[in-house]
């Protein structure tokens, strides 16, 4: 595997630093499954993708099986043809990714499940900006939710967004103190949106593109 600037994988991955997280964007098909997320720990493990097992945490986040386990954080999310895959040290982050479309029912939606203060935010904007709007809250709750283990059975309410336009920020989080979360936008381009979340100090994100396959 390669980067699309020629970097090869495996060396992007033994430079994987403690004070970092690395955020790797590929093409991405459902036929895949999960394959190319194998392939990529096995770059950071340095071992065959064949050799890794993945298992389902309770709430479904998949997780390194045995004699693995706890030796990498990482999170995924896909969303059309694309994937991002997010890997650290000593802590597991959250990452997701949506493709930009028209959410004509977003201020419905958000009324019912997000927080009154995000409802009123969306609320504010019009239909076109409220949709892109939507999914950027969407991206950062789940974001938040995957890091945290629990997924949107928590709640899409247990926690308050609000976006800033230099940043994400966590205003609240049930039962957490939002101050100790990071939480980042992520920028794709013109047809996506993305966050990353982890709880613990600030880390310096790297980007990486994954080439595709010859």
């Amino acid at each position: 595997m390669k980067t699309t600037d020629g970097h090869v994988a495996s060396k992007v991955a033994e430079h994987l630093r403690d004070d970092e997280i690395h955020v790797w964007r590929l093409a991405y098909s459902h036929q895949q499954g999960r394959a190319p997320l194998r392939a990529l720990l096995g770059a950071y493990l340095d071992h065959a993708a064949e050799s890794l097992q993945l298992i389902d945490s309770e709430y479904g986040r998949p997780e390194l099986a045995a004699p693995h386990a706890g030796r990498l954080g990482f999170n995924w999310s896909h969303s059309g043809d694309q994937a991002l895959i997010a890997v650290a040290r000593d802590l597991v982050p959250g990452i997701d990714l949506e493709q930009l479309r028209d959410r004509p029912r977003a201020l419905e939606i958000a009324r019912r499940y997000f927080s009154p203060e995000e409802s009123a935010a969306l609320e504010s904007l019009d239909l076109e900006a409220r949709s892109a709007a939507f999914l950027e809250l969407w991206t950062a709750k789940e974001a938040v939710l995957k890091a945290l283990g629990r997924g949107l059975a928590f709640g899409l309410h247990r926690l308050n967004i609000v976006m800033q336009p230099d940043r994400l920020h966590l205003q609240w989080l049930d039962h957490d103190d939002a101050a100790q979360w990071q939480l980042q936008r992520l920028h794709l381009d013109a047809e996506h949106v993305g966050a990353l979340a982890w709880r613990g100090p600030p880390r310096q994100i790297r980007h990486w593109t994954l080439a595709a396959a010859d």
